[in-house]
């Protein structure tokens, strides 16, 4: 990699994201330990006068500078005053302090990409009848303010970048690393990446692109679920499901990896592993990049009593409760290092096609696992 860097690095970790950028933060002081002797982080801040409205910050000089910021607009287990009330951080809330900071910047920084991992109102990315666009919204506000890069993952429908053709938008996968972490992960030590074996299943039509993906590179069959919803009713500001039919070859006596974008209520994931498992499936994980749980884990805890699941696997790229961190059933995947990598990469103005392309380095960890688990 070439010494040039595209500014001098700073790195901003959004209120929740202490624990993830300290970590980010110390890989980029490993790999250049010969160039720096202190911290990438930038102190920063967007402290709350007592009626809840804020400010944003900063304690340093960002003049010049490559700057990064790491923001998760879903972590609620922060929280700020308001008239003597506590009050739990909402994505909008995220949101807002993150543009207080940007705006704290004042278009003194060379460059500002913001990473957000789970994109804010990525679920409400099209319209249907009279509603808003909240993400595209979101999306021009940024680039209006200034941003260069937005870096999210596992975006519920990245065609959103549409909506600013002329800015960088990167959709980041995780697969290699969900992978991994099933095959090190001593619930699945008796998996076979076989076609006869293992399958991968899409829980409904809008995830299967990238199942598609997980198909594709691990060369097993697919399966599908798709969701019949009542759409004379609204439940919590969609339509409820009324039943998951399956599309796909017999699962019986086979291994099966559900693979989503989020768990929200965790409902669907359940009637899903349910259904597989009166159809013969054997064991069943679970990928979803991020974990909400926005019903709480007891629907979970009793599910895996049951035996619908073996693991449910989810990154560590938004906010886990501690009490998700406890359960036996719960395995969470590491995504520091690779963000480090992405960032590092960037402010050596360099192409993150190698990164973003996972396929290869999943063929050969896959390759690898096959001659030693013979």
């Amino acid at each position: 990699m070439k010494d040039t860097l595209y500014g001098e690095l700073s790195v901003i970790g959004m209120r929740g994201c202490e624990d993830f950028v300290s970590q980010v933060d110390a890989y980029l002081q490993e790999w250049r330990r010969h160039d720096t002797e202190g911290t990438f982080l930038v102190d920063a801040s967007c402290p709350r006068f007592g009626s809840g409205e804020a400010k944003g910050a900063l304690h340093q000089s960002l003049r010049g500078n490559d700057v990064y910021i790491i923001c998760d607009v879903f972590n609620h287990g922060v929280t700020y005053s308001m008239y003597g009330q506590t009050v739990p951080m909402s994505p909008d809330d995220h949101f807002q302090d993150l543009k207080r900071i940007i705006g704290a910047i004042g278009g003194k920084a060379r460059r500002i990409s913001v990473i957000m991992p789970m994109l804010y109102e990525g679920r409400q990315h099209k319209r249907s009848g009279r509603e808003s666009l909240d993400c595209a919204l979101a999306l021009q506000e940024l680039v209006n303010m200034g941003i260069t890069n937005l870096i999210t993952f596992d975006a519920h429908d990245p065609r959103v970048q549409n909506a600013v053709p002329l800015s960088g938008f990167e959709n980041v996968r995780s697969s290699y690393q969900m992978i991994k972490a099933l095959l090190h992960d001593s619930a699945s030590s008796d998996i076979e990446i076989d076609p006869e074996k293992l399958m991968i299943i899409s829980p409904d039509e809008g995830g299967m692109s990238k199942c598609m993906y997980y198909s594709s590179v691990m060369g097993i069959d697919l399966g599908m679920f798709y969701k019949r919803r009542d759409y004379s009713k609204i439940v919590g500001g969609k339509n409820p499901i009324v039943a998951h039919e399956y599309l796909g070859r017999d699962v019986k006596d086979k291994d099966v990896i559900i693979v989503d974008d989020m768990i929200s209520s965790g409902d669907s994931v359940i009637d899903v592993a349910k259904q597989l498992k009166e159809k013969g499936a054997r064991k069943i994980f679970v990928f979803a990049t991020f974990g909400l749980f926005c019903n709480g884990l007891e629907a979970m805890d009793n599910a895996y009593a049951d035996g619908v699941f073996t693991k449910i696997f989810t990154t560590n790229l938004i906010y886990r409760t501690p009490e998700l961190l406890k359960r036996e059933w719960y395995h969470e995947v590491n995504m520091c290092k690779y963000v480090a990598y992405i960032i590092d990469t960037l402010n050596h103005d360099q192409t993150i096609s190698h990164l973003l392309d996972q396929s290869k380095k999943i063929h050969t960890y896959i390759d690898k696992y096959k001659r030693t688990s013979k």
